[in-house]
């Protein structure tokens, strides 16, 4: 079974929207290589530290929103 990377990606970003709190930062409780690929296409703050939290880039923030709509929500 091949893994495909992007579309991890983007459900572990899309997840990181569903734990935001206080405007940009997110629960980091993800895997380190998924979580490393993200801070280098520039979506999040760099993972690595004591904090529980990771902070998104504003284009992660709009990126995240939007693929947790396509993947997460129902169309009425």
């Amino acid at each position: 079974m091949q893994i495909d990377e992007e579309r991890i990606d983007e459900a572990v970003l899309a997840l990181l929207w569903l734990t935001l709190h206080g405007e940009r930062r997110a629960w980091k409780g993800f895997d380190w290589a998924t979580l490393g690929r993200l801070h280098a296409k520039g979506l999040i703050g760099d993972p690595v530290g004591r904090a529980k939290s990771v902070v998104l880039t504003e284009e992660g923030l709009r990126r995240s929103e939007a693929l947790f709509e396509a993947l997460f929500t129902r169309k009425d």
